[in-house]
């Protein structure tokens, strides 16, 4: 699948900082797949796009709800049993790949109970009975702009995995 970004679109988010750069990237390779990411839809893409969509996804789940909101929304085995980690490590983000290595762990220990499905209230309970959770939420929070930067600095040195940039 050919992603296709106007040169301005990129220098203008460039301009607004990091998140600005990686979301314009984002949001152009999840158009190009009809706004939805799934099996069929990943087919269309190369592992880079890949990569950064599942960084995008794990940001938003971990900023708003933590671990315990991206495990029960369903994408622990999206992020804990694919090569996300790796990937993550080859772009230069070796603390957040060890950080997804963590999760994993834990994945695998409470993946089961955590994607159970429940009612609001006992989802919010879920946050209490796993408080292991709480560690590697602090240690994401606490470096996620820098993992962003990265993200982002790795798209700027390999765009051409990622668009096609139109003059």
């Amino acid at each position: 699948m050919q992603v296709k970004i106007k040169e301005t679109e990129i220098i203008e988010a460039a301009g607004q900082g990091m998140d600005a750069f990686t979301d314009v990237f984002h949001k152009h390779i999840l158009e190009s797949i009809g706004g939805e990411l799934n099996a069929e839809s990943m087919r269309l893409l190369q592992p880079d796009q890949i990569t950064l969509m599942a960084y995008m996804i794990f940001r938003e789940e971990v900023m708003d709800g933590g671990f315990v909101q991206l495990i029960h929304n369903g994408y622990g085995p999206f992020i804990f049993l694919n090569p996300f980690a790796k990937a993550m490590r080859l772009w230069g983000a070796k603390d957040f790949c060890n950080l997804i290595y963590k999760g994993r762990k834990l994945f695998e220990k409470y993946g089961d109970e955590l994607t159970c499905d429940c009612s609001d209230e006992e989802f919010m309970a879920l946050f209490e009975k796993y408080p292991e959770f709480d560690e590697l939420d602090d240690e994401f929070i606490e470096m996620e702009e820098e993992v962003t930067e990265t993200v982002a600095r790795y798209i700027d040195e390999h765009l051409e995995q990622f668009a096609v940039i139109e003059k």
